[in-house]
């Protein structure tokens, strides 16, 4: 464990989760996970999360952090996959559980239960984020009114996947990253 990020809101704010040094490994930058959380403030207490791609988990324990009731974090990588569930038994997060599989795998099957909030924030230069919206969309992911995060590089255009039935709410560029908030608008 190199590193440890915060938690910036919620019943674990200030507390640190560590982080592995891993390729491909991205922890959302702290500002753009407020920005993130200022967005979804309304949305997320009492939410069930899908945290696909988890990565370190900053996404997922944010989530948690300010009172979503479930949070799946999907994490293929062995090592992160350990250090989420580490970091959880620090923070007796018992609302948060932990699948390791490839995120596209888990996905290419129906709804095991369908989220309010997705985090859709696969490793860059990998071409996984249209097949992760299209497995969301045809699998019915997605509860009425879910809210959807998608974060990609800048250089990645995106409309050309993004379903006619998300609607886009928010749009932000940070650095090198694009993040997006949709809202899914099918019933």
């Amino acid at each position: 464990m190199n590193n440890r990020i915060k938690i910036i809101g919620g019943t674990w704010r200030s507390r640190q989760i560590a982080v592995i040094d891993e390729q491909g490994l991205r922890p959302t930058p702290a500002r753009v996970r407020e920005t993130l959380f200022n967005w979804l403030q309304a949305d997320i207490f009492n939410s069930q999360c899908l945290d696909v791609f988890s990565g370190s988990g900053a996404l997922g324990f944010e989530a948690a952090s300010r009172g979503a009731r479930l949070v799946v974090a999907i994490e293929n990588n062995v090592p992160a996959y350990q250090a989420l569930k580490d970091n959880a038994a620090k923070l007796s997060a018992s609302q948060m559980t932990f699948i390791q599989k490839d995120a596209l795998a888990y996905l290419d099957a129906p709804a095991s239960s369908q989220f309010d909030i997705v985090f859709l924030d696969p490793p860059f230069g990998l071409g996984l984020i249209a097949q992760s919206i299209e497995l969301l969309d045809k699998y019915q992911w997605l509860a009425p009114y879910a809210k959807i995060y998608v974060e990609t590089e800048n250089t990645l255009n995106i409309d050309a996947h993004i379903p006619k039935n998300w609607h886009s709410l928010k749009h932000k560029i940070a650095g090198e990253v694009t993040y997006r908030l949709f809202e899914n608008r099918s019933e």
